[in-house]
């Protein structure tokens, strides 16, 4: 009767007696896998913020895109028949909210949250040896170096990406923002008390719009950039990374401090 099993057993293999669950794992990968340590870093609502905030920038920037070049003007129907820009400034009103509210949100946990929340928030600037693994890991974005550290939270480099891009450039992008849709709220609405004085500050709603769209580039250039260095940590570095603000638990590859 021919071999009926599924499973043929690697000769040159000799399977430990107590990791028989594991199947032909040696020695050696018992101790891989021993050695593998993980450090719970991003609270629920850090890791919500981040996938919410994430997929208003994604409407912001395609609704964005048609506001400042709208469609061609369609003859198929009455204007009364159709509302299609009218859509898509509502996708962008409605995102701009979210992402304020949003905003205002990964503030108040940065204050209740664990240290790692406040990361986003600051840079030390006056941390000599934090510069030191600035120009480091500039090295190794550039292939300069052979190895990577490991960090818990955003590694240098990522800290000042992340600060200027996303908290200084939000909060940009929120006030410019607002400014323009006081300007069709009209004297006398909540966004033209609150963000009005930035139009004549400015000088003219014409060079709000052309900043406020020029930042939008800004922040479409940052998005390529942390999607490709997040894609590439995770095959290169020391230390997991999507799969990290999705669980919130850093996984590392190996158990030494550095």
């Amino acid at each position: 009767m021919a071999d009926q099993s599924i499973h043929t057993p690697n000769m040159e293999v000799e399977p430990l007696e107590a990791s028989r669950l594991t199947g032909d794992a040696t020695a050696q990968d018992i101790d891989s896998i021993r050695r593998r340590t993980s450090v719970f870093v991003y609270e629920w609502p850090v890791r919500l913020w981040h996938w919410v905030n994430a997929l208003c920038i994604m409407v912001l920037i395609g609704t964005g895109w048609f506001i400042a070049s709208p469609l061609p003007t369609m003859t198929f129907a009455e204007a009364t028949h159709q509302f299609v820009m009218g859509y898509i400034r509502f996708g962008h009103f409605a995102a701009a909210q979210i992402l304020t509210v949003g905003f205002f949100a990964r503030i108040y946990w940065a204050f209740v949250g664990n240290h790692h929340a406040k990361q986003l928030f600051y840079v030390p600037i006056l941390n000599k040896r934090w510069w030191k693994e600035v120009v480091f890991e500039l090295k190794w974005y550039l292939f300069l170096e052979a190895e990577p550290k490991k960090y818990v939270g955003h590694n240098p480099l990522a800290q000042i990406a992340m600060f200027f891009f996303m908290t200084l450039g939000i909060t940009f992008m929120i006030l410019t923002g607002w400014a323009l849709y006081a300007e069709g709220a009209q004297a006398g609405s909540l966004s033209h008390n609150l963000m009005g004085w930035l139009i004549g500050w400015v000088g003219n709603t014409q060079i709000l719009h052309s900043v406020h769209h020029l930042g939008m580039w800004f922040i479409v250039i940052f998005m390529i950039i942390h999607i490709y260095a997040a894609i590439r940590e995770d095959i290169l570095s020391r230390q997991s990374m999507v799969s990290t603000m999705i669980s919130g638990t850093r996984t590392f590859k190996d158990d030494r401090p550095e």
